[in-house]
């Protein structure tokens, strides 16, 4: 391996890394959310509105920086985002009341939506020119860091002294390293002579739009289940199942994100024009597990949901961003992923505030096998839709 390739392998796996740790840090607290409830004494419609600030956050980035990267370059927002993240932990860690919670979720949002868009193209922009597998690493390390940070914090809070505190110390050591090994990578973007930064329109060139509204509306079901995942499966473990343990729930949670980076690597070996059928079936059928899983109050079928839905959402994921990413220009790339990210991050919000608001007029257990049959429905239009653009895209490169 030359020096050159060798830097280019380094770089690549640095941004990913980043973009990893980054993640992490914005699923730290779901498991610790029912410790903060116990010594705060908030109900769950505060969790809710917890999730949604964090999802605001997420959006806000997105539309407000989501293409600066494409002007000042790759590097600087990088560093941005892992800023925000350290100063969420740091509020986490100074904080003992519900405001701080907010406040410190609002930067964990301003932290993924600026690492997001941004960092899911430098990875791909750093890849070695042999590499063709770099989408898969970006969205699978963004996934593995969404997956991890359940398990982490519910080890640590299960079988670790100082339960709130010390997963947040610990994260702010892996920010401080992934800062470091950022300074160190190749910039990939030239400023232009003059800078134009402005808040981002969530538009995209028309040469991208039928890629991008077909993998948005599968996106809508998969970042759906994403959102009923993460806010909805600690209370089902702990009210329903009677699960307390904080370390299998982090468990059960990573274990969705765990499997949609199965999902996306095993796109390579079925047909193209199959991946978003499939990823739309593997939804159905987990939301069909869940939905059980809540009626029966059988852990093995919720774990069972995950798995499957969370290879049909990573299918999804994969498909959608490679389609996207390709298809946009060289210097639109940044905007138009973090546009496609602003809609899926609005698909991840919107049942985590339905359900959150619902609970408590509805109960749990009704809610839970609603919004299960819901994000079904929906998953099945997005494939008889997926089918119909598939269709239409044929037809016109066959009359050309």
């Amino acid at each position: 391996m030359t020096s050159s390739a060798s830097s280019s392998t380094r770089d690549f796996f640095i941004a990913a890394c980043a973009l990893l740790i980054a993640m992490v840090g914005t699923t730290l607290p779901t498991p610790l959310y029912a410790i903060y409830q116990q010594r705060l004494g908030f109900d769950a419609s505060w969790l809710t509105i917890i999730f949604s600030i964090y999802a605001a956050g997420v959006i806000a980035a997105l539309l407000a920086v989501g293409s600066w990267s494409d002007q000042l370059g790759r590097k600087p927002l990088l560093i941005a985002g892992l800023t925000m993240g350290a100063v969420s932990a740091v509020i986490f860690l100074l904080s003992d009341s519900v405001g701080g919670l907010l406040i410190g979720r609002l930067f964990s949002g301003f932290s993924a939506g600026i690492m997001t868009g941004t960092a899911t193209v430098a990875v791909i922009e750093l890849a070695p020119k042999t590499w063709k597998n770099a989408t898969l690493v970006a969205t699978a390390a963004n996934m593995l860091g969404l997956g991890l940070g359940p398990l982490l914090a519910g080890f640590t809070s299960q079988y670790l002294p100082d339960a709130l505190h010390l997963v947040f110390y610990v994260h702010l050591v892996l920010l401080l390293l992934a800062a470091v090994g950022i300074f160190l990578i190749r910039e990939t973007v030239q400023r232009p002579a003059t800078l134009k930064l402005s808040i981002q329109k969530p538009s995209v060139p028309p040469s991208v739009r039928s890629v991008f509204i077909s993998a948005s509306i599968a996106g809508l079901a998969g970042f759906s289940v994403a959102g009923l995942f993460t806010s909805m499966v600690p209370s089902v473990m702990i009210h329903i199942m009677q699960v307390h343990a904080g370390l299998l729930i982090g468990a059960v949670i990573g274990l969705f994100f765990v499997a949609s980076i199965i999902g996306q690597a095993l796109l390579q070996w079925l047909p193209k024009a199959q991946h978003m059928t499939l990823g739309c079936l593997g939804l159905i059928v987990g939301m069909i597990c869940l939905g059980l899983s809540i009626a029966t109050a059988q852990l093995a079928l919720l774990i069972a949901a995950g798995v499957v839905s969370g290879i049909g959402q990573g299918m999804i994921l994969r498909a959608g961003m490679g389609a996207v990413t390709a298809s946009s220009p060289p210097h639109h790339k940044a905007a138009v992923t973090s546009a496609f990210f602003v809609v899926l991050y609005v698909s991840i919000s919107v049942p985590v505030v339905a359900v959150g608001f619902s609970v408590r007029a509805f109960g749990l257990e009704h809610v839970g096998e609603f919004f299960a049959s819901l994000v079904a429905v929906v998953a099945l239009l997005a494939m008889i839709s997926m089918k119909r653009v598939q269709s239409r895209q044929a037809q016109a490169a066959a009359g050309s």
